[in-house]
């Protein structure tokens, strides 16, 4: 496991540049205020004691300066403070004199720096400071303090020095618990990070492993993995896929890919790369096995739905002439009763034939939207595109709508243009749109109500609206509605049909490149829109709807 980082870094924080600057100013003004005091009494005349006290106070206010600087300019003060400690002791009768004790004051400034990289520094200027000052005693003639000041001096030095002292190391105590609880944290992370199920790694530029935590990936470790190229894990066929993936994490900042493992031919690793600082990567790998096999099973599964679904799709679609011949034919022989082309029938029989008739229209009627919808699922609907005029098939429909909406009590408008409007479409399926649509329209339209049909053209869009005043539809039902066999309303409004008109409208308006909108509330009636680009271009007018004229055509 790599050690983590505990050593204080070179930028410090806020809170530790306070409290060396509080230490120094702090010993300035106890310096100074001695100073004052000692020269206002007329204990220290000009002279070697007095230069000693502005060598110290001088040292601290540099101190105090530094401490706000920061990095090397921490070092440059607590040599200050040896030398000014020297000199003070020198200057008032060497070790002997009453301000030898300043020979300590560099190692309380390295601890009222909370420093741990300083203490060794300022000890070996506090050695130095007081090793200097023995010899030059030893060797030379020192000036002496004044008789009267010594005590006061003494005093004076005793008292900054052990406070400062104090101060430091209780500063430094501070800084050292707020060490542990850091050495704890990064203990946990890193702990953390080798139960995780990744292996992480920083890369240099090269793609080499510079540190790594984590899983261990094969029979590899992460620590064996330092120093080697990410490139060991993969195997030999993979490598472009790697060399690609680190150079787009490079240049775009993330890359991930799938690798097979060198060591192991059934393995397979998913390896995330992402750009840090500089020509720094990380990257996150994993063992992707039991993803990639739980991936296929998905795959397959989603296959074997989709061909099962598309086998019933063609099923139903080469069932169109099987289910449709029988019931032309069931059809065709109720109506010759229906007619009575080879006698009376009794009353209960003819109601039967009637009745007949009526089932099989409508089991043709739901026949014919299931093979259209298998059809389209199956992709084997295939438009026949002619030139015709949109008013025409709009309004075939309307008038094959209209008795029904008689035996409804709705009344049925159209609201067409007066001009001819082309388009280049299947004229099959834009009729069954409207067809759909009115025949929804009618359904859920209570008596009384309305049913409006409105086309126009705008540029090379032909645009369908069909509107009604009838129940509405529910905001969640919505949601729901153009999707295959889904139904809006309650239980009688659902056995009305299949649930595929709305389907079938969509998806005749998607194979002509259009779409289908739908807005309703509940109560305020329903408004279908459909919007298809199939208008013939510069073949037609703009003229605006005339809904009189339109309804007297339709």
């Amino acid at each position: 496991m790599p050690e983590a980082r505990l050593t204080p870094p070179v930028t410090r924080r806020r809170s530790d540049a306070t409290f060396g600057l509080l230490w120094h100013a702090a010993f300035a003004v106890v310096v100074a205020a001695g100073l004052g005091g000692l020269t206002a009494q007329g204990l220290l005349p000009t002279g070697p004691g007095l230069w000693a006290l502005v060598a110290v106070g001088g040292a601290a206010l540099l101190g105090a300066v530094l401490s706000l600087i920061g990095g090397p300019a921490l070092a440059v003060a607590v040599l200050a403070w040896g030398v000014a400690g020297a000199a003070a002791c020198q200057l008032t009768g060497g070790p002997a004199g009453p301000l030898a004790i300043w020979c300590l004051a560099p190692a309380a400034a390295a601890a009222a720096f909370r420093t741990r990289d300083l203490l060794a520094l300022g000890a070996a200027a506090a050695l130095a400071a007081a090793a200097a000052s023995a010899l030059d005693g030893a060797l030379l003639a020192l000036p002496a303090a004044p008789v009267a000041a010594a005590p006061w001096l003494s005093l004076l030095a005793l008292t900054t020095t052990v406070l400062g002292l104090a101060a430091g190391l209780i500063g430094f105590q501070a800084v050292a618990g707020r060490d542990g609880r850091r050495r704890t944290r990064a203990e946990a992370v890193l702990q953390l990070l080798d139960r995780q199920p990744l292996m992480i790694a920083t890369l240099d530029g090269a793609g080499r492993i510079v540190t790594a935590v984590g899983a261990t990936i094969g029979s590899v470790t992460p620590a064996q993995l330092e120093g080697r190229s990410v490139g060991a894990l993969v195997a030999e066929p993979d490598l472009p896929a790697l060399a690609s993936a680190l150079h787009a994490a490079a240049h775009e900042g993330h890359a991930s890919f799938y690798a097979s493992v060198s060591d192991d031919p059934d393995g397979w690793l998913e390896i995330t790369l992402r750009a840090a600082d500089g020509q720094t990567l990380v990257a996150a790998v994993r063992d992707a096995r039991e993803q990639l096999a739980r991936e296929r099973r998905l795959e397959a599964a989603r296959i074997a739905a989709e061909q099962q679904n598309a086998g019933k799709s063609r099923f139903l679609a080469n069932m169109s002439h099987e289910l449709r011949t029988p019931l032309n034919a069931i059809m065709g022989f109720s109506d010759i009763m229906r007619q009575r082309l080879f006698g009376q029938l009794g009353d209960r029989y003819a109601e039967y034939s009637e009745l007949i008739h009526e089932s099989g229209a409508h089991l043709l009627e739901l026949i014919n939207d299931v093979l259209d919808m298998s059809k389209i699922e199956a992709e084997r609907f295939e438009l026949t595109i002619e030139t015709f005029d949109m008013r025409d098939a709009v309004q075939g429909v309307i008038r094959l709508m209209r008795g029904q909406a008689e035996r409804y009590g709705v009344n049925l408008r159209g609201v067409l243009p007066i001009g001819p409007l082309y388009a280049d479409a299947d004229r099959r399926a834009l009729k069954q749109i409207a067809l759909n649509l009115i025949s929804n329209a009618l359904k859920f339209t209570p008596r009384g109500g309305a049913v409006t049909v409105t086309l126009q053209g705008v540029g090379n869009t032909l645009e369908l609206v069909v509107s009604d005043t009838g129940v509405g539809i529910a905001q969640g039902d919505l949601q729901r509605l153009g999707q295959p066999y889904e139904q809006a309303g309650d239980r009688e409004q659902r056995s009305a049909g299949s649930g595929l008109g709305l389907s079938l409208v969509r998806a005749f308006a998607r194979l002509h490149n259009g779409e289908m909108a739908v807005e309703s509330s509940i109560g305020e009636g329903t408004s279908v829109t459909v919007r298809m680009p199939v208008l013939t271009p510069g073949a037609n007018p703009v003229e605006a709807p005339a809904a009189d004229e339109a309804r007297a055509r339709a």
